[in-house]
């Protein structure tokens, strides 16, 4: 009966340890192609020979194809009265796939939602397209395009003297990080990103700005986003603590200097125990079958 049970036992181990998954961690950029807003100039160009929509099409091509393998990137078409310049840029945090899935989607969104304007810009969470037409107006790097705040606000004493720290460590950060920095501190989580041209010294002042304009604008609000022209910041309180997330850029959501992947630890681990057990169950196996034998052969004599 014991020989029989470890028969049964071990398919029943073997498809345990071989088809469990190490846990996931919940990505972050799962909504990345969320639309957040939009900027449309009042004007519309007129295009009677297509020429317009021509160098527009041809600065779209040229970006999308540039998304596959940086997060930011500046182009011009077309010449004379009909130069339309464009850039993309991607969140900091995104894979390459990511990136350009995000971007792909945004000439199509700009003529939804903009059509022919002479100039547009179209945000979404993980990237965002603009585009201006030769002589459009241009507007301080400091200009505030959008912002949003959450609708609930912060219980208990505190909060903003917390915040206000995660705010200065992003500031610092997102300086030596040329552009861009996410963190978490004591449940909040917080991102800065600066145009990908932006200097660091004028990307701190820019990021410096849009805090500023948050803790004006927010107050104890628990989450917040600000878009400048040049630069953007978001923070997110969670008062059981920040989860453990990332995009499928494999980037933390919460800060960790151990730099190892959880998914690939455990993988390794319970490898290690499945062989082990491997092993255990094949020594039973092979003491059950030289039981076995050594009973045949003291019946036989």
């Amino acid at each position: 009966m014991g020989f029989y049970r470890k028969l049964v036992l071990f398919p029943f181990l073997l498809v345990l340890f071989t088809s469990f998954e190490p846990p996931h961690v919940a990505e972050a950029a799962s909504d990345y192609s969320t639309l957040v807003y939009k900027g449309c100039s009042k004007d519309s160009f007129t295009d009677p020979n297509g020429v317009y929509s021509q160098a527009l099409s041809a600065l779209f091509g040229s970006l999308v194809s540039q998304s596959t393998k940086t997060k930011f990137y500046k182009a011009t078409s077309g010449s004379g009265q009909n130069t339309i310049t464009g850039l993309f840029q991607c969140r900091g945090d995104l894979s390459n796939s990511d990136c350009y899935n995000c971007v792909s989607r945004l000439p199509v969104l700009c003529d939804k939602l903009c059509g022919k304007t002479t100039a547009a810009r179209v945000q979404l969470l993980g990237c965002y397209i603009l585009y201006e037409v030769a002589g459009f107006s241009q507007i301080s790097g400091m200009q505030m395009l959008y912002k949003t705040c959450g609708s609930t606000n912060a219980a208990g004493r505190g909060f903003e003297e917390r915040r206000d720290t995660a705010f200065s460590v992003m500031e610092n950060g997102v300086v030596s990080g040329h552009g861009f920095y996410a963190t978490s501190y004591q449940s909040l989580y917080v991102m800065g990103q600066c145009e990908g041209d932006v200097g660091d010294s004028d990307c701190g002042e820019c990021v410096k700005n849009a805090v500023q304009r948050a803790q004006v604008e927010c107050g104890s609000s628990i989450s917040g986003q600000v878009f400048l022209h040049k630069c953007f910041i978001s923070y997110s309180y969670y008062p059981n603590g920040v989860p453990s997330r990332s995009s499928s850029s494999s980037a933390s959501f919460s800060s960790s200097s151990s730099g190892q992947n959880p998914g690939k630890t455990a993988a390794i681990i319970l490898g290690g125990v499945a062989a082990v057990a491997f092993v255990v169950i094949c020594l039973l196996f092979a003491r059950s079958l030289k039981k076995k034998r050594d009973g045949m052969s003291y019946m036989s004599q």
